[in-house]
């Protein structure tokens, strides 16, 4: 998992090594007032294009992939630094003291920085892309797998996939992957309305309950079950807009029945210091009864007024 690659060279013996400074500054990217003007005007004439015509209900998906180009070009940088690294370590491992082997240190040293300073500028292309997605779609822009890590200092919403999160915590390491604060569990299930004022009215009822949560735990990350067609869809929007992070545990498919009970077991070990129940089936139920039993203060909103739709 990347480590910023400031802290890797913090963490390599340098000693004996003198590196030049990186082959570029901030006036060799795009600036930020650029990169909001450009796309804001790419994405208002995607749009205005798909309006009214029989591709409309396609523009939601195209809209997701027009993120998703930042995404993966980030992740490309970030398997060029990684790569870039383990030549670090390599040649250290190996270090003989040769002019020519510390050329070749200060070049991959070189390439490392590049990569670095071009994934972020990626990520904050793919930042300024998935709040117009929000605007827009009305939910938070997520991968289709990993996570939407940001490593960029002032980045804060970040969307963490928790089996890096596991896996980082196991490790004992702090970054881009690792949320901070205090964890808020927020479930719920599929809603049926009978108009589209009650859809909003109890949208306007999930988003008072966090603004609620947030003034108790103003420190707090969210977490959630990701679901793209549910309440979480809400929370994930109201998250995104108050720049909250988000730790998403998405269903294990492989568990079959149990997978939301997992899902409970995994969001509960977080230690939360609530748990905000939304109506929701009977797997919602057992999160709730669980939590109770760990002494955790429950948020009950679960006769909000929402139908569950029959399956």
């Amino acid at each position: 998992m990347y480590d910023s690659f400031i802290d890797q060279l913090n963490g390599l013996d340098l000693s004996g090594f003198s590196f030049k400074p990186a082959p570029f500054n901030a006036v060799d990217f795009p600036c930020e007032d650029a990169i909001d003007q450009t796309l804001s005007g790419v994405w208002s004439d995607l749009f205005a294009m798909f309006a009214d015509t029989a591709l409309e209900a396609d523009a939601e998906d195209i809209a997701w992939g027009f993120v998703n180009l930042f995404h993966r070009a980030a992740s490309r940088k970030s398997s060029q630094l990684d790569r870039a690294s383990d030549e670090i370590r390599a040649l250290l491992a190996s270090a003989d003291g040769s002019e020519v082997h510390t050329s070749n240190l200060e070049e991959q040293v070189e390439r490392a920085q590049a990569a670095d300073a071009s994934m972020i500028a990626f990520e904050e292309m793919r930042e300024t892309a998935a709040a117009l997605y929000l605007e827009e779609i009305g939910s938070s822009w997520r991968p289709m797998t990993g996570s939407r890590s940001n490593h960029a200092a002032h980045m804060t919403s970040a969307v963490v996939n928790a089996r890096e999160f596991l896996r980082a915590r196991a490790e004992r390491r702090r970054d881009a992957n690792t949320p901070q604060g205090t964890p808020i569990v927020f479930s719920g299930g599929r809603s049926s309305f009978a108009t589209t004022d009650d859809a909003k009215a109890f949208a306007s009822k999930v988003w008072s309950t966090l603004d609620k949560v947030r003034d108790h735990v103003p420190d707090m990350f969210l977490v959630h079950g990701g679901d793209t067609k549910g309440v979480d869809r809400l929370a994930a929007g109201w998250a995104e807009r108050h720049d909250i992070q988000q730790l998403v545990f998405s269903l294990d498919r492989r568990l079959g029945a149990r997978a939301g009970f997992k899902r409970n077991e995994q969001m509960l070990q977080m230690n939360p210091r609530y748990v905000v129940a939304l109506p929701g089936n009977g797997v919602l139920e057992r999160l709730v009864i669980d939590a109770k039993a760990r002494r955790i203060t429950v948020v009950d909103r679960r006769s909000l007024g929402a139908s569950i739709p029959k399956r």
